[in-house]
């Protein structure tokens, strides 16, 4: 497999999944102003949308979307507790977060990021933000992960786009659960390593 990425986007929630279930694939860093491979190949060749992550197959088939990836990389090792078994109610709440995150924070942090958006906007969206994080906060009282006490593929894309707060300037103090969870993820291994690989951490 090979797992294409850019440094500290959300591609790095597939990349602490690769980690945590111990599966070995190749990485090809993106440049995502320029859309190119960092062998200078068009990456428009390989995502038509321009975006990370993608996940190319072993049979050469290309798979895109988090959401997709993640759960594609935790059903690989199931004994790695990633993501409940398939057909589960439990299964089901782990698509439930893995969509909120994806549509309500995500792209709640997308505007953030963008130079031409207007200052008066950033207000709003921080504001919205504000809300978003604390229904997460709430969930995630009196539980390690999100699920509970099990790190699932949810908790590593939600630790990545939390970790945008500070260079978009998303105040997380006043969220206590939100910040102990950010500590909990970053001690993990396999988080660890994933981000000294990007160049995050030393």
């Amino acid at each position: 497999m090979k797992l294409y990425y850019s440094r500290g986007a959300c591609s790095l929630a597939s990349h602490i999944v690769l980690h945590e279930a111990d599966l070995p694939a190749e990485l090809e860093k993106v440049d995502l102003k320029t859309k190119t491979s960092h062998d200078g190949g068009d990456f428009t060749k390989v995502n038509p949308n321009g975006y990370v992550p993608v996940l190319q197959l072993d049979d050469g088939q290309f798979l895109t979307e988090n959401d997709a990836i993640l759960q594609y990389l935790a059903d690989l090792k199931p004994q790695s507790g990633l993501a409940p078994a398939a057909g589960t109610l439990a299964r089901y709440r782990l698509m439930e977060w893995l969509s909120f995150i994806s549509s309500e924070l995500h792209k709640g942090y997308s505007p953030l990021f963008a130079p031409t958006t207007p200052e008066e906007y950033k207000a709003t969206v921080k504001n919205k933000l504000t809300q978003r994080l604390g229904y997460v906060d709430r969930a995630l009282a009196g539980s390690d992960y999100l699920l509970g006490n099990t790190f699932t593929v949810a908790d590593a894309y939600l630790f990545v786009v939390l970790s945008w707060s500070r260079a978009t300037h998303v105040d997380l103090t006043a969220f206590a659960n939100l910040q102990a969870f950010q500590q909990r993820v970053a001690h993990r291994p396999a988080v660890h390593a994933a981000m000294l690989a990007e160049g995050l951490v030393k």
